[in-house]
Order: structure tokens, then sequence, then C-alpha cells
């Protein structure tokens, strides 16, 4: 079957419909590439990493957007930069994870359980103690590297008490291992991987948040 909408055009950048009717998926991935091609953009901007580093320390804690938008294209715009930008990421999300570990520690009651209840997942949370008990270093390494929900493992691991040290440990091991295979891949193989993101850019978009909606519902119904 015919995809309903094209790839873009090489000279405008838009995408064209079968009888140029728009879709509000089409407007969506739209945004997406715009985002992507102003990332591009801005990749060398001498605060570039800097914006990474807060977009990785947040997500670990509270923000939905995870790192991995940013740091591919930034990585592809400027690959010299590669080992840079994988250890910003590196080290603010594992920042950021201590900072979800202190927010389910101390303030799981106020300002944790909102965090949690803004993803539809509080219900998850009382029955995941018990995995979480049995596994819990296990979940971190296999969150950090996946597209789970991270900020709902860090808060978890403060509200149930797994040993810090542990939870840094594995935290800093299972996030480097995702970001610096990103790096090592563009890094060698940039050209390649970027025409094929360009190529396709809405189906890898869409693949990219089934995974992430799939870690969601996952969890709900653990």
């Amino acid at each position: 079957m015919a995809e309903l909408v094209d790839a873009p055009d090489s000279k405008s950048g838009h995408f064209g419909g079968v009888g140029s009717i728009p879709s509000t998926p089409t407007k969506k991935m739209n945004i997406l590439r715009s985002l992507y091609n102003w990332t591009l953009n801005k990749a060398g901007h001498k605060n570039a990493s800097w914006f990474l580093s807060i977009i990785s320390f947040t997500e670990s804690s509270f923000f939905p957007i995870p790192p991995d938008i940013l740091l591919i294209p930034m990585v592809l715009a400027k690959r010299s930069k590669a080992w840079i930008y994988a250890l910003a990421c590196t080290l603010s999300s594992v920042g950021g994870g201590i900072f979800g570990y202190i927010i389910g520690y101390f303030f799981y009651a106020t300002l944790g359980i909102l965090i949690v209840q803004t993803y539809g997942l509080s219900e998850s949370f009382n029955s995941f103690e018990q995995y979480y008990n049995d596994y819990g270093i296990l979940i971190i390494l296999g969150a950090g590297f996946t597209p789970f929900p991270f900020k709902f493992i860090t808060i978890a691991s403060g509200v149930f008490k797994l040993n810090i040290i542990h939870f840094i440990l594995v935290a800093t091991f299972a996030r480097g291992l995702r970001f610096y295979l990103i790096a090592f891949l563009l890094y060698f193989f940039g050209n390649p991987i970027k025409e094929l993101i360009d190529k396709y850019f809405n189906l890898l978009a869409s693949l990219f948040f089934i995974l992430l909606l799939g870690s969601v519902i996952f969890i709900k119904f653990l």
C-alpha cells in the first residue's frame, strides 16, 4: 500500500500528501522535523552542551523529552564533539537521577506523587514495589539503556530506599552505555545514519514514540 505522506521535497523541505490533504499526524511530524533541523543548525553554538545537559538532567527526574532527540542531531552536525556530548548526557542524566532519587526518598508524598500522577502511573507505582525489591538493579540497568521512563525508576529508587551507591553505579553504567553507543555509531557511521534519518524520519520518530508508549503501558499492567 502506498504511503499517504510523501518524503520531503529536496528543495522546499515540505511534505506533500495525496490530494494535499493536511493531517494532524503529518503536522506533528513536521514539528519534530523542524526541531531536528533546528538542533542541527544550533549544534555548533557555544552553549549547545549546556542545553543538552539541562535536558538530560531534567529528563531523569520529571521532564518527558529524552535527550537522545537532541544528542543525535548534535553529534551528526558536529561529530568531533561526539564524546563530549555523550559525557555531558551521561553525567547530567545521572545527576538528574540522583535528584529523582532525593525526590522519592524525601518528598514523594508531596512532589514525587505529582510527577508520577502526571504520567498516569500512580496505581502501578504501588504494585511495583515487590518487583523492585526483587530486581531493583536489573530494572535500573534496563531502564537506563532503553526508552523506559527513567524518571519513574529514579523516584522509585528513593521511595524503596535502594542503596544510593548501587543506584549511582548502575545508573552511570546504563546511561553511559546508551549515550556512548549512540555517539560511537554516529561518529563512525554518521553520514549513512543521517541519510537514513532524513529518508525515514517519520517512520523512525513513530517507532521511537511507540517504544516509549509501550514502556508506559508495560508499567501500568505490570
